[in-house]
């Protein structure tokens, strides 16, 4: 499959993400933000060390100066080719140098930082060594809606990935169920996801039969059966933004209560996108979906929250669940999946990306969801 290629962002994109952390953080009673690779350097300057691991790589984002970006020299080269390298100072250390002390020398003494939570712990630790009278919090808790709003050329990122993983789920339901093993078909939907432009696959969920009931079923050595109902989750990077969609189908035709509770977790779904507008607390897409399942007698088999954003990665803020009373804001993007999951028996899961645009929801996954029946 070919398609063109995404627009690139620019350095002024990543000079404006910087500076809107840099303020939110102030806002938020940081000194400011330490940075390592992972998801949120890539979102802030785009740099993607090609080693992560014992060496310190780290941005440095305050409110009250330029952001630093600290590598270790033989990574120097790589990260002034980053696409935001223009808009960081980029400084160095060798081999034989402290880098914490490196670090401290861009950093006060008493300051209260958000710290990646993917930050290693030798990292973090050697950081407290060396300015014992600061402080830290994971940007989970700091800033957990950072990267929630996506300007429009990431959804347009996150559309294409939606549209590669649409299309990977169509030509999965021409392949064979009946006889094979879960994680047969799973490396049906890993190469569909592929050959459909994912740089990366991450999700491949074949649950069959009882295995649908399970929350955390990946997929297993057990025989798909004529008669199963199986749970399919799929999803990966397209051009560094995630796709994660969930469909269920039938081997063979759905009996009657199959296809009521396959009705009832479409009502769900539908009642849950049809909740989301701006400014409507995230819990209240969750209560939109679990009241209808509730009514048609599962209440107590929608067991899992309705969904969770998708951006750089496919689980992060804002979590579509009871207590989570944040507001959905324009340019949110989030998977919305209910299901109703009968231990033993089988469970049906139907999931969307969606966007919280202006005027409500938009699904960026256009696949049917009606109960598709393979063979």
């Amino acid at each position: 499959m070919t398609d063109s290629l995404p627009a690139p962002f620019t350095a002024q994109d990543y000079a404006g993400r910087m500076h809107r952390a840099a303020r939110e953080a102030a806002v938020g009673g940081l000194s400011g933000l330490l940075v390592t690779p992972g998801p949120d350097m890539v979102w802030m300057c785009g740099h993607r060390p090609a080693a992560v691991g014992e060496r310190l790589t780290l941005l440095v984002v305050t409110a009250d100066s330029e952001p630093y970006l600290l590598v270790p020299t033989p990574e120097r080269a790589d990260a002034e080719a980053a696409p935001g390298a223009g808009a960081v100072r980029i400084t160095e250390w060798q081999d034989g140098q402290d880098p914490y002390a490196a670090a401290a020398g861009l950093l006060r003494a008493h300051g209260r930082y958000g710290v990646s939570d993917g930050t290693p712990a030798v990292h973090l630790l050697g950081l407290q060594a060396a300015l014992p009278l600061s402080s830290h919090l994971p940007l989970s808790t700091a800033l957990p809606l950072l990267r929630a709003v996506k300007d429009e050329r990431e959804l347009a990122r996150l559309a294409a990935a939606g549209a590669a993983a649409d299309a990977a789920y169509g030509d999965l339901l021409r392949v064979r169920f009946a006889g094979r093993r879960e994680r047969e078909v799973a490396g049906d939907l890993a190469r569909l996801l592929r050959e459909h432009g994912h740089d990366r696959v991450d999700l491949t969920v074949v649950g069959s039969g009882p295995h649908g009931a399970d929350p955390h079923h990946t997929a297993g050595d057990r025989r798909i059966e004529d008669g199963d109902m199986v749970v399919l989750g799929f999803g990966g990077l397209k051009d560094d933004y995630a796709s994660h969609a969930v469909r269920t189908v039938h081997v063979g035709e759905p009996t009657a209560e199959e296809r009521a509770v396959h009705e009832a977790v479409r009502a769900a779904r539908r009642a849950a996108f049809e909740a989301v507008k701006p400014g409507v607390p995230c819990q209240e897409i969750d209560r939109a979906a679990r009241a209808v399942i509730t009514d048609a007698g599962y209440g107590a088999y929608g067991t899992h929250r309705t969904g969770h954003g998708v951006g750089l990665t496919a689980h992060e803020p804002p979590y579509l669940a009871e207590g989570e009373q944040s507001p959905l804001a324009a340019g949110m993007c989030f998977a919305v999946r209910p299901g109703i999951l009968l231990p033993g028996r089988f469970g049906v899961v139907i999931g969307d990306v969606v966007v919280c645009a202006e005027d409500g929801g938009r699904r960026l996954n256009t696949a049917p969801h009606e109960p598709a029946v393979v063979t």
